[in-house]
């Protein structure tokens, strides 16, 4: 199954995602496609005047350019995410969206699509991380059982 990642940079949820065998979906695939595009601006933008139009297929027009151009990239995402990992009070070391509104936007994207997600809380001690990560585990395995994939 394709996963969606809040936030869509965090490297080791896009990890966990990928052990249990399913796809991220991540913001670092969509910003590689750019930095590998031979005709990408010089250095590489990953935000052009082409995402805040995207975005409005997302936010209303009243939203800042730099919300509406995050959702242009992170949005087609959430369109192909057949369910989604929400990671809530992480550090900016875990993975940023790079504003507030951003996320809350997204936030809402995921839980209007009534998605199959699990939603945790960024662990701040040893046992708490080993919590999270069974539970992850756990709701990444019931993906395939709820979908008859082996």
């Amino acid at each position: 199954m394709k996963v969606f990642i809040l936030p869509p940079n965090s490297l080791i949820l896009s990890d966990l995602v990928e052990r249990a065998g399913h796809e991220p979906l991540v913001l670092m695939k969509k910003i590689g496609e750019r930095v590998r595009d031979p005709e990408i601006d010089s250095p590489p933008l990953n935000i052009t005047d082409k995402e805040p139009k995207e975005g409005l297929r997302y936010a209303a027009i009243e939203v800042p350019a730099g919300v509406r151009g995050r959702l242009g990239l992170i949005g087609p995402l959430i369109d192909e995410a057949e369910a989604a990992i929400i990671l809530h009070d992480a550090p900016f070391s875990a993975g940023c969206v790079g504003c507030a509104r951003t996320e809350d936007l997204l936030k809402y994207l995921i839980r209007a699509k009534f998605i199959p997600t699990i939603e945790v809380i960024y662990p701040h001690d040893e046992e708490a991380a080993k919590k999270m990560v069974k539970d992850i585990m756990d709701f990444l395995g019931s993906l395939d059982r709820s979908n008859g994939a082996d």
